[in-house]
């Protein structure tokens, strides 16, 4: 298949990242697992477990890409990901083993197949827009969040009229057909492709950006700066997901607190989540690409991890009044979308885009380190009765990630 016109590249990628946003979803099931006698922190470790297994595999799909090639490679994501959630109707839906394994493991498995897939395909379609492109890539699973959220909520009730066993069955059935479809489009082009008008960036000595200037992984993971990049990458995210994973069950502990019955509590807490927190992380995925490309990489991190970490503090005392916590919710989505351009992005300005998919599949690591860091701490203080504390400690983790992002210095290869 010959793609005429590049911008097919990203109505697939926004395809597939719709249904990988399944992942961010996940808080519309956890009251009906606690319902059912799950405790919070077994909520957290399925997602969690969803998460780890999202970073780990994500390196595995850039290392088999070259040789598969990345419509294979979406492809197999997708069908990965649609058996899990298939698999974890078929057994019930509340059996934690079960929907650890088939969400947790399989599903995150399947996520982190086809999540790099756009991200690496939309780069060499789009050298003259990395961060706008990367952005509007990954922007689908930011607002595939708020779609699953609705459908399987308070818009389309699917949990209400079904039950968790049938909401899952279908919901794989649709992301498999999604990433599918989606799929058809990711092919790279043809080597040495440039947009019409646009020339390699030039290096400081004055010569064109070329191949050699590229790290491969080996390469990469000596730097002192991938090693920051990381844990600038792990903070960050530790504190979104944490914010993710317990969007719906603070909320709703602050709210009562404040004299708000329970079926209201939860369902001003499902909007902050599904509403205001999804619709901003993708508008900020877009956004931010789009400020990276003006302002710089570097300093819109330092900027993005340092208001992040104010926000994500104050968000302890913002959440038991709905105006408030509604505000909240979309400062920190907005800046937490802004990771999942900004990253990418930030790898291949300092390693080069040859590589990119193996490159930001390392880098992404420190993302499922995040993952097990937020949410099972917000899940053990929640059981603890301490919400804030967790808030607290995110919030600093991000200031701190501020701090050493404004540290880093360009990379340059060892002779």
């Amino acid at each position: 298949m010959k793609i005429k016109n590049r911008w097919f590249v990203v109505l697939g990628a926004v395809l597939i990242q719709l249904a990988l946003g399944a992942i961010y979803a996940w808080s519309v099931f956890t009251p009906s697992l606690v319902d059912a006698g799950w405790t919070k922190a077994m909520t957290q470790a399925v997602f969690a477990t969803g998460l780890f297994f999202f970073a780990v595999v994500m390196v595995i799909a850039g290392r088999i890409m070259p040789k598969l090639g990345p419509r294979k490679v979406a492809m197999s994501g997708g069908f990965v990901l649609g058996s899990g959630y298939l698999l974890a109707g078929l057994f019930g839906g509340t059996n934690f083993i079960a929907l650890l394994i088939f969400i947790g493991m399989i599903g995150g498995a399947g996520i982190g197949l086809a999540y790099v897939v756009p991200i690496a395909v939309g780069m060499r379609w789009f050298p003259d827009k990395k961060g706008l492109i990367t952005g509007m890539a990954v922007s689908g699973f930011g607002f595939g969040a708020t779609l699953w959220v609705k459908l399987a909520g308070s818009w389309g009730t699917l949990i209400a009229l079904y039950g968790l066993s049938t909401t899952f069955t279908a919901l794989g059935a649709i992301f498999m057909l999604m990433i599918l479809v989606g799929g058809i489009w990711m092919i790279f082009p043809p080597e040495g492709w440039l947009p019409a008008g646009y020339t390699l960036p030039v290096a400081s000595d004055g010569s064109a950006i070329g191949d050699e200037n590229h790290f491969n992984s080996t390469e990469m993971l000596k730097t002192p700066q991938f090693h920051f990049i990381s844990m600038t990458f792990a903070f960050g995210a530790s504190a979104g997901l944490m914010s993710i994973g317990l969007m719906k069950l603070w909320p709703m502990v602050a709210l009562t607190g404040n004299g708000i019955d329970k079926v209201a509590a939860s369902a001003i807490a499902g909007t902050a989540m599904a509403v205001f927190f999804s619709l901003a992380n993708g508008l900020g995925r877009i956004a931010w690409g789009a400020i990276s490309d003006k302002l710089g990489r570097k300093q819109s991190i330092v900027i993005m991890m340092a208001t992040q970490g104010i926000f994500v503090i104050l968000f302890q005392w913002m959440a038991g009044t709905p105006a408030l916590l509604y505000l909240g919710a979309t400062l920190i989505g907005f800046n937490f979308g802004g990771n999942f351009s900004l990253f990418p992005t930030i790898t291949a300005d300092t390693f080069g885009s040859k590589f990119i998919g193996q490159n930001y599949g390392w880098v992404f690591l420190a993302y499922g380190f995040g993952g097990i860091l937020g949410p099972i701490m917000g899940g053990w203080l929640g059981d603890m009765g301490n919400f804030p504390l967790a808030f607290t400690i995110c919030g600093i983790l991000c200031l701190v990630a501020a701090v050493i992002m404004s540290q880093i210095k360009p990379a340059t290869k060892t002779v």
